[in-house]
């Protein structure tokens, strides 16, 4: 349901398109509870003022990389950010303290290698760019000073990407166990040794879906 506000003519708003999803555009008339939009895409739709979203027209062109910082946080006004941040590559994007993922579909070796990971290293979070190595830390560092195990949640739908997400994490993890070891086994193999159950975990089925998430358990003693 739409956020109530004050439509007017003239008012930019967001209104659902069968092939689009969703389509911008100017309402141009109201008669009563029925609106008018003429679309960027030149139509003209009518439609229940109910089923329109406001528009934030003083939106930055490349988006944001925090949408808790959107006008409006409606489903067309986090799609369209999402998108706009992935036309420009920018595959990461936070809403308060969670992370939102688009899998690129690609290899991105640039964004993932250990230059990467010192940058993220005790870095504060939202303090650099959103990163999946801005999560892992966050975990991390909660685990180390406060002595509690810690959690790290992937979810998604198949082929969200939620696998490579995984291991990167992992990856992450290892580079800051660095090479000192418990057993015998150092911190970098006791985390990638954990891939088999994490695998487990991301092939459970769920009401939903076949292939739902994924989790990391950062235990305090293996640290």
């Amino acid at each position: 349901m739409a956020a109530p506000v004050n439509i007017i003519v003239g008012s930019h708003v967001w209104v659902e398109d069968p092939a689009l999803a969703w389509i911008d555009g100017e309402v141009t008339r109201i008669n009563g509870q029925e609106l008018h939009v003429h679309t960027t895409k030149g139509k003209t739709i009518v439609t229940n003022v109910s089923k329109v979203f406001p528009k934030d027209t003083e939106a930055p062109p490349g988006g944001v990389d925090d949408m808790t910082r959107l006008s409006y946080l409606h489903e067309p006004g986090v799609l369209q950010n999402l998108a706009t941040r992935y036309e420009l590559n920018e595959i990461y994007t936070y809403t308060g303290n969670i992370l939102i993922a688009i899998n690129p579909f690609q290899r991105l070796p640039h964004l993932y290698d250990t230059h990467m990971m010192e940058q993220y290293k005790g870095a504060g979070f939202g303090e650099l760019s959103p990163h999946v190595f801005a999560v892992a830390d966050v975990a991390y560092r909660a685990m180390i000073n406060e002595g509690k195990s810690n959690s790290i949640l992937v979810s998604g739908e198949s082929g969200a990407g939620k696998t490579e997400t995984t291991k990167m994490l992992m990856r992450y993890l290892a580079h800051l166990g660095g090479r000192s070891g418990v057993e015998g086994r150092t911190v970098e193999q006791q985390v990638l040794e954990s891939n088999p159950v994490l695998e487990a975990f991301g092939n459970a089925k769920t009401v939903r879906n076949n292939n739902s998430r994924c989790m990391i358990s950062l235990e305090r003693s293996k640290f």
